[in-house]
């Protein structure tokens, strides 16, 4: 199949078939991996096939040691029963390509319209997003969203206390904390007037917090309409998007290009520059 390359800023997007293109990838160091496949035939995309072996292999020699691949994905309900390939497939990246399964996540879909499964049970609303890991995780900074009883409130802290035994008056104002966000995260279903499995801008922008760096790459090898690399823009990340469908690799690159548009028009501030290593925590 002929490959088809477009250079839009930081973002290399390939249109053609991921299994030819992510051997040719040896020159980058692929910090995260963000992608959810075509699973169980749901759907075809150009007419091609997928074998998911060969892909998983690829995946994991892209990933630079500490890597982090984010991979969401559910399972089609037959004759009345779901498949479990998703949990087939997170076995076979820990057995036989060697990653950690860090965390299995849940990815809720707020208002799951069009919701689907068996009539003898109940409608299904969420996917798997499993966390695996090239090694110990290069990066974490974790999302702090978490309303505690007293997240966001304001007190004065610093009181001291003298050698009578008195306390001073504290006089140093303090804001409580928000906790740390758990693994099941809710987000309205992404517009699927764009792409049919569109998943949500924040959720890519989410994971690409929580598990990059500014600078770093993210790759997402069923690119779709680059939902993936549109949060990348954003949030000042480099970006390899695969596509095989030439309708939406076009409708991708539109977006991209608009992406670049609008943070022109109403350029974000700096991130802070974050050094490169895990974020070591005591409190949840």
């Amino acid at each position: 199949m002929s490959v088809e390359l477009e250079q839009i800023g930081d973002c290399t997007l390939y249109r053609g078939d991921a299994l030819e293109i992510l051997p040719t990838l040896a020159a980058y160091s692929v910090h995260v991996v963000i992608t959810s496949p075509p699973y169980d035939d749901l759907r075809t995309y150009a007419g091609a096939t997928w074998t998911f072996e060969p892909l998983a292999d690829s995946l994991t020699q892209t990933l630079t040691p500490g890597g982090v691949l984010v991979w969401v994905v559910g399972d089609a309900t037959i004759n009345g029963s779901e498949t479990g390939t998703s949990m087939h497939q997170a076995l076979y990246f820990m057995e036989q390509c060697g990653l950690n399964l860090h965390d299995t996540m849940i990815y809720h879909k707020a208002n799951p319209g069009g919701a689907r499964g068996s009539i003898y049970g109940y409608w299904q609303v969420f996917e798997f997003m499993f966390v695996l890991t090239k090694g110990r995780p290069q990066t974490f900074h974790p999302l702090r969203d978490r309303a505690n009883a007293k997240a966001g409130a304001t007190g004065r802290a610093g009181g001291r206390r003298n050698r009578d035994g008195t306390i001073e008056p504290p006089t140093v104002l303090t804001t409580v904390p928000y906790g740390r966000r758990g693994n099941i995260w809710s987000y309205p279903r992404g517009d699927g007037g764009l792409h049919p499995a569109v998943f949500p801008e924040a959720l890519a922008r989410d994971h690409i917090q929580s598990w990059s760096n500014v600078g770093d790459t993210v790759l997402d090898p069923f690119a779709g309409s680059f939902t993936t690399g549109v949060a990348c823009i954003q949030l000042g990340r480099r970006f390899l998007g695969i596509e095989i469908e030439p309708r939406y690799f076009d409708l991708g690159c539109r977006r991209i290009e608009e992406a670049y548009r609008q943070l022109a028009l109403f350029p974000q501030p700096a991130p802070p520059a974050v050094p490169r290593q895990l974020a070591l925590e005591v409190t949840p």
